[in-house]
């Protein structure tokens, strides 16, 4: 029997609950709260529980674990020293595998110009020589007007192999002319179904490519990324985010080759909990939902209590940045646009309907406003079709949200996970977003505390690589709705800031509701006897903090299910 006792620091309980002082863990599972508690479970006297055993420093590689005179070996106390201890961070939206992958390709996330991200590109083919397809991620789309970056750049670092960028948003690519002409991508290729191929001014493609339909053709021909690569990108992703306190995450984009290969790294041995989104495209759906079914039993089958596949991923619109997110009334620089309708007609009802009678959950992507009422649409029809139960239906992102329809997530039952990093007037907001709704509309964005205080759910996700999968760096702006920089100086619409206990529960406790942690035989996401541990230690007490402090706050140490799953130098 393995026992851990931890004191020395504040025990955060939760936003509703006093804060303790000690915890006692026996083989993975809370057994005791409070230093009364731990000191009768421990069979001691009042005090300090486990005075005298053995201390374990979190903190260092060589820690002296060895037995003091008078000491209980099978007891292991853990002295905070003054730090916060809580349940662990959870991401309820991320993209893991693409993360991971990023590392394979050339690093073009950091730089500043299309100079130096031509440069990288260069840099690594030189390097490699022998990479047949140069693929990478994740460029900022905001650093060339309207997004539309030139193949003729590319051409300027590698001609005589195709590359291809994924912008940041992972909605988009940057191709060089070769990557076009391996698609056969030419002035007469027609703007695919979802998609688009912007062109010059004589039709030739200029070498951005916008959304599923126009990226495919992309996919269509590049060699897929080997087995070994991607389980590498597993192992890579859950290092990432172990590092950073989280110890469950929602893969919100899988497609049946991903569900192969996370059986393969759950056979090897899986270090972070792990649920997939099982992808559906209404391009294929017909075929789709019996593939959904067979590979929900493979992974039940596996019996792996770190992997599940228990959820079915829609989109309902594509991104503001490009125009594809879908709105209820025009894009300011486009008057006739309205966006991207990925589900045309009722067959999103139809498809969630159908996935939610097969026993799914429901997790769609919604950015527009005109998306998260097609999406609200969409879950109230299956509703009322299949009948009462406990379902937890995602609405991921919900960026703008029409005032009529924000008391629909409490009324459904909807959980709005939205990314609280996105809510900051930085230079993507500034420069893509903003002309593109319009100052009055783009001060109705990311409205997450009207959606708590209208008795919705709320929990936090990163959209990972997309945006830092680093909790801290969330809450910092959920908390302050201020830039890195403190612009502006009361917060960027202030009235949709998030008290910080709410926002610890956003990343914890909710996130763990999302993922029905409740129903596992030992619950993860809260502090309490009969819950798994799965825990986070913090160097200091966030609640102290400033918003620019609480940014850079070390994660001392991570714990997923009682064991020291990352341990971090101060």
């Amino acid at each position: 029997m393995t026992t851990t006792l931890f004191t020395g620091g504040t025990i955060w309980c939760g936003a509703d609950r006093e804060p303790s002082d000690a915890l006692l863990v026996v083989d993975g599972v809370i057994a005791a709260v409070g230093a009364t508690d731990c000191a009768a479970q421990l069979g001691e006297g009042p005090g300090d529980p486990g005075a005298g055993r053995d201390t374990v420093d979190v903190d260092t590689d060589d820690a002296d674990t060895t037995a003091k005179p008078g000491a209980t070996p099978d007891v292991e106390r853990v002295d905070l020293a003054g730090g916060f201890l809580m349940p662990s961070f959870g991401d309820g939206h991320a993209h893991p595998m693409f993360g991971g992958l990023e590392a394979e390709g050339p690093q073009v996330r950091a730089c500043a110009s299309v100079e130096e991200i031509v440069a990288e590109v260069a840099r690594f083919a030189a390097a490699h020589p022998e990479t047949e397809w140069i693929v990478g991620a994740s460029y900022d789309g905001s650093l060339v007007e309207g997004g539309l970056f030139d193949a003729h750049w590319l051409d300027a670092a590698v001609s005589d192999r195709p590359v291809v960028l994924r912008a940041w948003d992972y909605h988009t690519v940057w191709c060089n002319t070769r990557a076009l002409e391996a698609a056969g991508v030419t002035a007469d290729t027609p703007d695919p179904e979802l998609g688009e191929i912007p062109r010059r001014a004589d039709g030739t493609p200029l070498g951005t490519l916008r959304e599923w339909g126009a990226v495919d053709l992309i996919d269509a021909v590049r060699p897929p990324q080997s087995e070994a690569e991607r389980l590498r990108s597993i192992d890579r992703a859950a290092r990432y985010y172990l590092e950073r306190g989280v110890t469950w995450v929602q893969d919100a984009w899988v497609e049946p080759g991903d569900v192969d290969t996370y059986l393969t790294a759950a056979g090897n041995g899986l270090d972070i909990r792990l649920n997939l989104a099982l992808y559906a495209d209404p391009r294929h759906f017909a075929d789709q939902l019996p593939m959904m079914i067979e590979s929900r039993e493979r992974v039940r089958a596996a019996a792996s209590p770190m992997l599940t596949a228990e959820t079915v991923k829609f989109f309902a619109d594509g991104v503001v940045e490009n125009e594809t997110g879908a709105l209820l009334e025009p894009y300011c620089s486009s008057l006739h646009n309205h966006g991207l309708r990925v589900w045309e007609g009722d067959s999103l009802a139809e498809a969630v309907t159908a996935v939610d009678a097969a026993g799914f959950q429901i997790h769609i992507h919604a950015i527009g406003d005109a998306a998260v009422r097609q999406a609200l649409d969409a879950i109230e029809s299956a509703i009322a079709a299949n009948g009462p139960r406990d379902r937890r239906p995602v609405i991921a992102h919900a960026q703008l949200v029409d005032s009529g329809d924000l008391r629909r997530f409490a009324e459904l039952g909807v959980i709005a996970n939205m990314q609280p990093l996105w809510a900051q007037l930085d230079a993507l907001m500034t420069v893509l977003t903003v002309p593109r709704l319009g100052e009055e509309r783009a001060d109705r964005q990311y409205r997450m505390r009207t959606i708590l205080d209208s008795g919705g759910r709320l929990a936090f996700g990163s959209d990972w690589p997309v945006s830092s999968g680093n909790p801290l760096e969330g809450l910092a702006i959920a908390t302050s709705r201020r830039t890195a920089d403190g612009q502006p100086v009361g917060g960027w619409t202030p009235e949709e800031i998030v008290d910080l206990g709410r926002a610890l529960d956003a990343y914890s406790a909710s996130v763990a509701h999302q993922a029905f942690a409740d129903s596992a035989t030992a619950p993860w996401g809260e502090i309490r006897p009969g819950a798994s541990a799965d825990l986070v230690i913090l160097d200091d007490d966030p609640r102290t903090l400033t918003p620019a402090q609480l940014a850079s706050l070390p994660v001392r140490a991570t714990y997923l299910r009682g064991s020291l799953a990352a341990a971090c130098d101060r």
